[in-house]
């Protein structure tokens, strides 16, 4: 049984981290693919984004961390949003008690939906 922050035998056996396992700027720039620097100055334009530091500024990022900086990245390089207009989505879903994921999916699809009607037009 694992909690978060705790040690997952299993995955440590592995060489891998459990799902809930906290991670390091490192990590968390690889799995996302971008520079450490980036997520940085994210840190400076998203509030929502609050990394743990322990002493010497070294980042542990939770789980809830990684999810919003996907969705974080996803509107900035796939949807074409700029930083001010992902500032103002998440601060639209924080008042209306939305999960940030939700949006995304629902963007997504509309999106899918739309290229389609747009194939369907061309044929």
């Amino acid at each position: 049984m694992s909690e978060v922050g705790t040690l997952d035998v299993a995955a440590v056996s592995r060489g891998t981290k459990s799902a809930q396992a906290y991670r390091t700027i490192k990590e968390v720039a690889d799995e996302l693919g971008v520079a450490t620097h980036v997520l940085r100055f994210w840190e400076t334009k998203f509030k929502e984004l609050k990394p743990m530091k322990q002493q010497g500024g070294r980042r542990f990022y939770r789980p809830e961390d990684i999810a919003l900086l996907r969705q974080i990245k996803t509107m900035l390089y796939d949807e074409g949003y700029t930083i001010r207009g992902v500032q103002a989505a998440l601060k639209k879903k924080k008042k209306i008690g939305e999960k940030p994921e939700a949006s995304s999916v629902l963007v997504s699809r509309k999106l899918v939906s739309e290229l389609q009607r747009i194939r369907q037009i061309l044929n």
